[in-house]
């Protein structure tokens, strides 16, 4: 099993944090009134585009496919009107440019094995069973750290 880790850091006053990641890379999370950095719903489809991407080009690359450039662009539909805005759609369109001997049945098929096989974000949005828990640590001067799970509602409510 692999473990991630992330974490991120209040940077100042406002809504900015500095977010690091297990790898030890880091980059910058802002609301629109610090405008420093990615919103965090915007790291969803952008996982999700990244990750896809790095399967299709391995997969086209093994084929040794003719590709000449290659980008992946994301346009996700967030719920309005409630909370969470929740993604309810996410569109993942494949831009391929290679040359004539480009197997378009090699494009599809690098693509349909992400999708249903290989990327983990896709298959973690997919799947709908991703538990999500949440605890807190307190650390006071001069007094006893206090640590809990919160109770969360939903799809998987846990204690």
């Amino acid at each position: 099993m692999t473990i991630r880790t992330a974490t991120v850091t209040l940077d100042g006053d406002g809504l900015r944090f500095r977010a690091t990641a297990g790898s030890g890379h880091a980059l910058v999370i802002d609301d629109s009134t610090g405008d420093a950095g990615f919103r965090p719903a915007e790291l969803v489809p952008l996982a999700l585009a990244g990750c896809t991407a790095m399967d299709v080009i391995s997969i086209l690359r093994k084929k040794r496919q003719p590709v000449i450039a290659y980008e992946v662009r994301t346009e996700g539909t967030q719920r309005d009107g409630r909370q969470p805005a929740i993604y309810t759609r996410i569109d993942v369109l494949h831009v391929v440019d290679g040359s004539s001997q480009l197997d378009i049945a090699a494009v599809h098929r690098a693509i349909e094995l992400s999708a249903t096989k290989y990327c983990a974000v896709s298959a973690t949005l997919a799947s709908g069973v991703t538990e999500v828990r949440h605890a807190y640590l307190v650390r006071r001067p001069g007094l006893p750290d206090e640590r809990a799970e919160v109770l969360v509602e939903g799809p998987h409510a846990t204690a």
